[in-house]
């Protein structure tokens, strides 16, 4: 089966645009055998052996009196239609961070890749990513004429 979207870590990088999802999001864990609240937003479920984890945003945690949660964050969407099979996109991404000190917790989805981080780094994380994409466009140079 074909690759859907795309593989090139190039291609990747240069024709990256990013958004920030308004919505402070935070972490929540439950035993394996629990049942969240009902009516908890999802944004995110993965179950593990140790338990099951939840992205929900402040706000539905909030609502449902849940203060046990950790890593108050922003989500930065990926804009472009990245293959589940593309390599190093997400760990450029990441390391453009880290180089900067910016925690995240990189999730891929079928159609995007998400990039949650710390609130109040957000905007330094934007503006990192944003000199990667330059970067990027700057080594692919003009195009050439034929």
């Amino acid at each position: 089966m074909a690759s859907i979207g795309e593989t090139s870590l190039k291609t990747l990088l240069s024709s990256l645009t990013l958004s920030l999802h308004p919505s402070t999001f935070v972490f929540l864990t439950f035993p394996p055998l629990a049942t969240p609240p009902p009516n908890l937003y999802q944004h995110m479920l993965f179950r593990e052996s140790e338990g099951v984890t939840i992205i929900t945003t402040l706000e539905s945690a909030s609502k449902h009196s849940i203060t046990d949660y950790t890593f108050s964050s922003r989500m930065i969407t990926c804009e472009i239609h990245s293959s589940l099979e593309a390599v190093g996109f997400m760990a450029r991404m990441t390391s453009v961070l880290a180089e900067r000190g910016i925690g995240c917790n990189p999730v891929s989805g079928f159609y995007h890749d998400y990039l949650f981080v710390p609130v109040e780094k957000e905007a330094e994380a934007i503006r990192a990513l944003e000199g990667m994409v330059a970067e990027a466009k700057a080594e692919e140079g003009p195009e050439k004429e034929r």
